[in-house]
């Protein structure tokens, strides 16, 4: 396995390090955003569907519940780019990569929530029974396995690499 590499392994001033880590969230950014902004899209029609008169009152509350996560999501992977704006020049650029990654993190998790609510909702009209907490089972499951439980396995494995031996 390849040494893990760290900030001192680049040759780059604290201000060129936030500019490159702020670069690369926002690239990370521009992939999720136009997700929310379908799924929010498509979310805003559905009670215009004529299908949508079938939801039961628990369907309703999912349906609001996932419009919500996704105006949510929308608000906060779009903060980074505003607070970028209003903070411009400050000279406060590690702050606010530390902000942007926390909202990041939280955006990607209401996205994560939403689109398990809006795989739900599409199941529920279209089967019957147990397919649909399968769907939504299978579909947070995986969320939880590639969006948390392998980075922060690989964030323990590496801690423990670089704390001392007791031997």
């Amino acid at each position: 396995m390849p040494p893990a590499t760290g900030p001192s392994d680049r040759d780059e001033t604290p201000s060129e390090r936030a500019d490159r880590n702020f670069e690369e969230l926002l690239g990370e950014l521009r992939v999720a955003l136009p997700g929310v902004q379908v799924l929010f899209a498509f979310l805003l029609i559905v009670p215009f569907n004529d299908r949508f008169d079938n939801l039961t009152d628990v369907g309703e509350s999912l349906y609001f519940a996932t419009l919500v996560c996704t105006a949510l999501a929308a608000a906060v992977l779009i903060a980074p780019g505003m607070n970028h704006r209003l903070e411009f020049r400050s000279g406060d650029k590690e702050h606010l990569v530390e902000l942007s990654n926390r909202l990041t993190i939280v955006g990607m998790s209401l996205l994560a929530l939403s689109m398990i609510g809006a795989l739900v909702l599409v199941t529920d009209l279209v089967f019957d029974g147990a397919i649909v907490f399968i769907a939504g089972g299978v579909l947070a499951a995986t969320f939880i396995a590639l969006w948390y439980v392998t980075p922060l396995r690989r964030l323990r494995e590496l801690a423990r690499s670089d704390a001392p031996s007791n031997s």
